[in-house]
C-alpha cells in the first residue's frame, strides 16, 4: 500500500453517508480540546505549530485538503496583534491558546470581531482561564451537536437534511447575535474613549 494511501483516514462505509456521519459524530462527541495543562510546555518553532494545530482542528476543517490555520495566516495575527509575537520565533502555550480559538471562531466572527473579543475578554480573565472556558463551552456544544446528529441519523437522510437545514439557521441567528453583541459592546467603547 501506498504511503499516501495509508495516511488517508479508513472510513469504514465510504458509499453510505449515513454511517460517516453517525462516525463524524462520535468522533465530535469524544473530542476534547486540549486543555492548558496539556499544552506542550516547550516553546515550538512555526512547522511544529502548524502540525499541532492541524491535529487539534481536523475535525472542525471544512474539507479534508481544506486549512484552517496557514503559515501566513498566523503571521498575519502577530502582525494584527491579535496575537503577541513569539521570541526567537517560538510559539508558546498563549499562542497555541490563542490559535485555538481562532481557528474555531474565525469560521463564524471576522478577525477583527475576535481581536475586539479577545480585548474585552482579556481585560477581565487570564489566557489560561479564557481557554479552559473555551474548552468547557466547547465540549458542550459539540455534545449537543453529536447528540442531535445521532437522534437524527436514526431516522434516515431526509431528516438529516432537515437538521442541517435546523443547524444552519440556529447557527445564523447565534452568529448575528455575536456580531450584534461585539458591534454595540465596540460602539459603547468608542463613545467612553471620546469622552
Amino acid at each position: 500500500m501506498s504511503e499516501s494511501r495509508k495516511d488517508q483516514a479508513f472510513t469504514p462505509y465510504p458509499d453510505d453517508p449515513v454511517a460517516r456521519l453517525l462516525e463524524w459524530a462520535e468522533q465530535i462527541k469524544q473530542y476534547e480540546a486540549i486543555s492548558w495543562e496539556r499544552m506542550p510546555e516547550i516553546d515550538l518553532y512555526m512547522d511544529q505549530v502548524i502540525t499541532y494545530m492541524d491535529k487539534q482542528l481536523h475535525l472542525f476543517q471544512p474539507s479534508e485538503n481544506g486549512k484552517l490555520l496557514t503559515s501566513s495566516m498566523i503571521n498575519n495575527y502577530v502582525k494584527d496583534g491579535l496575537l503577541p509575537r513569539p521570541d526567537h520565533k517560538k510559539y508558546n502555550r498563549e499562542h497555541l491558546a490563542g490559535l485555538m480559538v481562532i481557528g474555531i471562531l474565525k469560521q463564524v466572527l471576522s478577525i477583527p470581531d475576535i481581536a475586539a473579543l479577545f480585548k474585552a475578554l482579556s481585560d477581565e480573565s487570564s489566557v489560561e482561564q479564557l481557554h479552559d472556558s473555551f474548552c468547557s463551552i466547547q465540549k458542550a456544544a459539540l455534545d449537543e451537536v453529536s447528540s442531535r446528529v445521532e437522534q437524527t441519523a436514526a431516522h434516515g437522510e431526509s431528516q438529516l437534511k432537515r437538521l442541517a437545514f435546523t443547524l444552519s439557521v440556529e447557527a445564523t441567528a447565534r452568529q448575528a447575535a455575536a456580531e450584534r453583541i461585539l458591534s454595540e459592546l465596540q460602539q459603547e467603547r468608542r463613545k467612553d474613549k471620546e469622552k
